[in-house]
């Protein structure tokens, strides 16, 4: 039987694309060489949320239809040209992450199986400080996608206050990010202190639309998830395709279409094209870093107010200052029952006269 493999040439190096006709998207019908050719057209603007930093495979090697498996540690067989950082995982595990520096890294990488690319908010020259804020929006069960419309443009407004210049994507799946590049000079724990004081800000200004509550049970409208700031923690980056049956694309926007857009306006089918007529509306954010400080003074003043720091994803480490990690609901059964008299076993209580 033929090999189907494929040759490409991408940054002047070539890639093999194995099985190039697989089918990623049964329902749109795209295979895997729609996808390279995708991600080739887009270049310069993927490689912008991705260069440099190290990177999560998140592996969808039977198409978008079967779950993916996550590969953190780079494959021992590393072609040339491909560079790796070493992270530090929050259990204090750590391991060698690749890093995508070029279009050949790309064509690489969804060869591999990639949809979506998933980078830490970190260079591979210190991966201990972030030089990146990632605002999250992500609408609960009961939110539309107008709402997160509406939140998006409260944070464009809350980043000027505080004078940040903000860069808003569609996620691709369900909800809106906003990344504000910042100098790498804080670590881990402070940039997510920044974003849980900016979500609670957000939260103060636009009460029925905002939520920073971890715990689903207590949220509403749209979710500001200051925990995507934690160590090991990815979000896809701009111009990923995202696994929806149509391949719809995390687009980056122009702040005067956000109040207006739909997030099956893009796709893999039509992002090329825009790309190629409107240029990349996020071209500017290595433009300038900002300092974390007036977040860092927001957080202190709302620390003075009694709000102090909101529970960390339930694998991670507890964290010195951290609320109790257990559902509120529960929480209130147990002090429920802590509160309930107790009974000697056999001896019914003496009922009052």
């Amino acid at each position: 039987m033929a090999d189907p493999s494929i040759v490409i040439d991408a940054a002047g190096r070539e890639v093999t694309i194995t099985n190039p006709e697989k089918v990623f998207f049964p329902k749109a019908g795209y295979t895997k060489l729609d996808l390279v050719n995708y991600y080739l057209a887009v270049a310069d603007g993927a490689l912008r949320g991705v260069r440099d930093r190290p990177m999560v495979l998140k592996r969808f090697v039977n198409g978008v239809e079967e779950e993916p498996f996550f590969q953190k540690r780079a494959p021992s067989n590393l072609p040339r040209g491909i560079e790796t950082a070493h992270v530090t995982f929050p259990s204090g595990r750590s391991a060698d992450l690749c890093v995508i520096d070029d279009a050949a890294d790309l064509a690489w990488v969804i060869n591999l199986g990639c949809v979506d690319l998933n980078p830490w908010a970190v260079r591979a020259n210190d991966v201990d400080h972030p030089d990146e804020l990632r605002i999250d929006l992500d609408p609960t069960p009961e939110a539309n996608f107008g709402m997160v419309r509406e939140l998006a443009l409260v944070c464009r407004e809350v980043l000027a206050d505080f004078g940040y210049t903000g860069y808003a994507k569609t996620s691709g799946s369900r909800g809106i990010h906003i990344n504000v590049r910042i100098e790498p000079g804080w670590t881990f724990t402070e940039v997510r202190q920044c974003a849980l004081a900016f979500g609670r800000e957000c939260e103060r200004r636009a009460p029925e639309l905002a939520t920073t509550k971890w715990w689903k049970e207590e949220r509403h409208g749209v979710f500001i998830d200051y925990n995507q700031n934690a160590r090991d923690r990815t979000v896809a980056s701009a111009y990923s395709v995202r696994p929806t049956p149509n391949a719809q694309v995390s687009t980056p926007l122009e702040w005067d279409e956000v109040g207006k857009v739909e997030l099956a306006d893009f796709t893999i089918a039509n992002v090329p094209r825009r790309y190629a007529e409107r240029g990349d509306p996020g071209a500017g954010i290595d433009d300038r870093a900002f300092s974390l400080e007036p977040l860092l003074e927001l957080s202190r003043k709302q620390a003075d107010a009694g709000l102090g720091d909101a529970p960390y994803p339930p694998h991670y480490p507890k964290a010195p200052g951290e609320p109790r990690r257990v559902q509120p609901s529960k929480a209130r059964k147990e002090e429920s029952a802590a509160r309930a008299p107790r009974t000697r076993r056999g001896s019914p209580r003496t009922p009052e006269h």
